[in-house]
């Protein structure tokens, strides 16, 4: 790989910078794909004690590219996300990575065909991460900021992505736990609001 192609890739990249998720950061910005990709990242990273039976380098580098297709769609919530909208965003990915000089271009396919196929357990363990981030950064986020479905996605989501590992399995119940305590103190702000309004 020359100079010259090792930046045109990482100017591609760079897009993920500017390219909005939906969820919001706890101080109310919207965060990028990058943010997401990197904190995934960084889980995977954390936990190679936990996982020593794993190449958590290979899902380490996962976690680092698996938005990449988003480079060119942008993001769109996987509630919302149609089978035509990964259609289109795998070829053009696809196309995209067929460019590239061909040790980075087998070297990203082949992440991209274990991703996709979910059968080792390195490619479990980044899908259970890439879920969890986004339901951690949702209980960090404003809950005024959720949209109406999320207020039971975030109670039941991911939980058969983590049924593979108890640790994870734990994980997702202290997320779940840190839920539902955000939703039971908004509920008691709102009855202390109502019995301001009724005390006036």
């Amino acid at each position: 790989m020359s100079p010259r192609e090792y930046l045109d890739i990482l100017h591609t990249a760079e897009r993920l910078k500017d390219t909005p998720r939906h969820c919001t950061t706890s101080q109310r910005r919207r965060e990028s794909v990058a943010e997401h990709s990197w904190r995934v990242a960084l889980m995977a990273l954390l936990l190679k004690d936990e996982f020593r039976e794993l190449d958590i380098d290979r899902v380490t580098a996962m976690c680092i590219v698996h938005d990449l297709g988003e480079c060119f769609t942008g993001d769109i919530p996987s509630f919302n996300k149609t089978d035509s909208d990964r259609t289109e965003e795998d070829r053009q990915l696809d196309e995209w990575l067929s460019s590239l000089p061909e040790d980075a271009a087998v070297r990203l396919s082949a992440l991209f065909d274990e991703m996709n196929a979910q059968k080792t357990p390195e490619s479990r363990l980044f899908k259970a991460l890439d879920k969890l981030e986004a339901l951690i950064q949702h209980n960090e986020s404003p809950l005024d900021t959720w949209s109406d479905n999320e207020y039971e996605l975030n109670k039941t989501y991911a939980f058969d992505s983590v049924s593979f590992s108890e640790w994870l399995t734990a994980l997702r119940e202290e997320i779940l736990g840190d839920t539902l305590e955000k939703l039971q103190e908004e509920s008691r702000a709102e009855h202390n609001d109502n019995d301001a309004k009724e005390d006036v």
